[in-house]
């Protein structure tokens, strides 16, 4: 297994579809929901509008992420599920 990713279950709620996604523990949670927040627009045909105040929640905890921090200075981990509001 490759120990500079971990695997979480991505939920968003607007579009009513949750993803298993690898992240990179050395990029920041602002890096990569930009990028997923790309890839989004893209594969529901402009359906998803990337705006700059959603966040990524804690499933469990209602925890907001810090999207300057990087993956590996959060608690996520592998299996970790969080939500994009």
């Amino acid at each position: 297994m490759n120990k500079n990713k971990i695997l979480i279950e991505l939920e968003i709620p607007l579009i009513e579809k949750s993803y298993d996604l690898y992240i990179p523990i050395n990029k920041t949670l602002g890096t990569i929901k930009q990028l997923i927040e790309e890839a989004l627009v893209e594969i529901t045909d402009n359906a998803y509008a990337a705006k700059p105040d959603t966040n990524f929640y804690s499933k469990e905890t209602g925890e907001i992420y810090d999207i300057n921090k990087t993956v590996r200075e959060t608690n996520l981990k592998n299996g970790s599920r969080i939500i994009l509001i």
